[in-house]
């Protein structure tokens, strides 16, 4: 069974396109074809509210697609595949971004930016869960934006690439579509990127060595048809490799 998640969540975002992860949500949802079921999440006043409801939403079984929103949104998805496969769990970060701020060091403040750390139990209160991520149960892909923070708790934590995640790894796939080169309808995009093709290839050697978890795709921000015409190629064909 196929179920969407659409959590139209932009509030984690202080970029001045964050509102438009609203309808990217409800567009990235509609572009994934043959889906069992399809769930929209409504955001609550906080970030912790909408998450509590993202948590109740999950489906118990079968293969989820978690579509944003912010990366913020990531806080439930990943927590219940932890639950659910333990140790055995690698998170593939598809990202320009490290999302390994912690509140002490994030210079904006935004919870988009320190997502991922949070997952690794270093978080904003309310937004932290258990059981947390281990460092080693971490793999970074396209990240090529850091803070100086991020880079040097990358280096004292060891975290690695696709390279590190082991032969018996469960592996959820998580997508920032700032991860692409030349996509202009996110919210920071950053130059020297993967092509959709470098993308898709990645994911099914994924697919290919592993069983995936779950997929979440995030922060679409619509602004030019071109990026929109590439990504009604591209996200069905992602849903295909992972589920």
């Amino acid at each position: 069974m196929l179920t969407v998640v659409e959590v139209p969540q932009w509030q984690g975002s202080l970029s001045p396109t964050a509102p438009s992860l609203v309808e990217g949500a409800a567009r990235l949802a509609a572009m994934i074809p043959g889906a069992d079921a399809h769930v929209r999440v409504e955001t609550g006043a906080t970030l912790a509210e909408t998450a509590d409801r993202v948590r109740r939403a999950l489906p118990r079984d079968g293969f989820t697609v978690t579509v944003g929103g912010d990366c913020g949104v990531e806080l439930e998805p990943v927590t219940a595949a932890l639950r659910r496969h333990g140790d055995r769990l690698h998170v593939a970060w598809f990202d320009a971004h490290g999302d390994l701020n912690s509140p002490a060091t994030s210079p904006s403040g935004a919870f988009h930016g320190m997502i991922l750390r949070a997952l690794l139990g270093d978080g904003p209160p309310g937004l932290v869960r258990s059981p947390a991520l281990r460092p080693g149960q971490v793999a970074l892909a396209g990240t090529r934006s850091l803070d100086p923070a991020e880079a040097g708790y990358i280096r004292e934590a060891a975290i690695g690439g696709l390279d590190t995640i082991g032969p018996d790894a469960v592996v959820y796939v998580h997508v920032d579509l700032d991860v692409l080169d030349g996509i202009t309808s996110v919210g920071y995009p950053e130059p020297g990127g993967l092509s959709p093709q470098a993308l898709v290839e990645a994911v099914a050697g994924l697919a290919a060595r592993h069983e995936i978890a779950g997929l979440a795709i995030t922060e679409y921000a619509p602004a030019d048809p071109r990026d929109e015409e590439m990504l009604r190629e591209l996200v069905p064909e992602l849903v295909r490799l992972c589920s």
